[in-house]
Order: C-alpha cells, then sequence, then structure tokens
C-alpha cells in the first residue's frame, strides 16, 4: 500500500471541516515546498579531485600546538 493509499483512506473517515484543515495545510506545505527546494537542474557533471584548487588556503602552520593550548599540553 502506497502512502497516497493511506492518506486517501484516512481522509475518508474524517469530518468535512477537518478535511478542509488538510487542504489548507497541505497547500501551505506544498508552496512552502517549492518555495524553498526549487526545481534545479540536475547536471550529470560532478566535480573532482581539486575543485577547490586555489579557492581555499591553509596557513602552513596548521598542525603546530596552538599558544593558548600550550599549558595543557
Amino acid at each position: 500500500m502506497t502512502i497516497e493509499t493511506e492518506i486517501l483512506q484516512n481522509l475518508e473517515k474524517l469530518p468535512e471541516s477537518v478535511k478542509q484543515a488538510v487542504l489548507d495545510y497541505t497547500e501551505f506545505l506544498a508552496s512552502r515546498y517549492t518555495r524553498e527546494f526549487p526545481q534545479v537542474e540536475k547536471t550529470s557533471k560532478r566535480g573532482g579531485l581539486g575543485i577547490w584548487k586555489g579557492k581555499i588556503w591553509m596557513s602552513d602552520d596548521f598542525d603546530e600546538p596552538l599558544e593558548d593550548l600550550k599549558y595543557y599540553m
């Protein structure tokens, strides 16, 4: 049984006033979903190794102990 079938079966059991509330809520969810997650065309091209090259940098002393933590080491 699909989720849509289960929803419809439960919906048939509800009074008309609650069905209207369910309709309003589903319309709200649908508009919110399309606004927050617009459909974007998926491209088959994906990034691979080196896609961040030249866009970020790391300090040469990245692995060195921090001065602030010398007391604890």
